[in-house]
């Protein structure tokens, strides 16, 4: 059974740092390529930074030069390092494949952990 738990999110003020992490369980993270994902508020889901199976990475425009993705295929681990922050990049910030995991036909999601940066 898949199951994403993501933690690390708070309240840090603009140019703030933090760590995301997220535990990966049942199977998907050896052969996939994993995200990190964010929903602000009145927005759609949206992928910040991809990381590949070998470890190759890409990021959106928006946080390249700010977010550092990095996986621990020992365990199973992804994080997020979050560096420069804006209020901006204030959201939920969910783990994922990519693309999305998939279970009974629909897009399988953790809690995700709110990030929020104040100005």
């Amino acid at each position: 059974q898949v199951q994403l738990v993501e933690s690390g999110g708070g309240l840090v003020q603009a140019g703030g740092s933090l760590r995301l992490s997220c535990a990966v369980s049942g199977g998907i993270f050896s052969i996939n390529a994993m995200g990190w994902y964010r929903q602000a508020p009145g927005k759609q889901r949206e992928l910040v930074a991809r990381i590949s199976s070998s470890g190759s990475t890409n990021y959106a425009d928006s946080v390249k030069g700010r977010f550092t993705i990095s996986r621990d295929n020992a365990k199973n681990t992804v994080y997020l390092q979050m560096n420069s922050l804006k209020p901006a990049d204030t959201a939920v910030y969910y783990c994922n494949a990519v693309p999305p995991y998939i279970k009974d036909g629909m897009d399988y999601w953790g809690k995700g952990t709110l990030v929020t940066v104040s100005s």
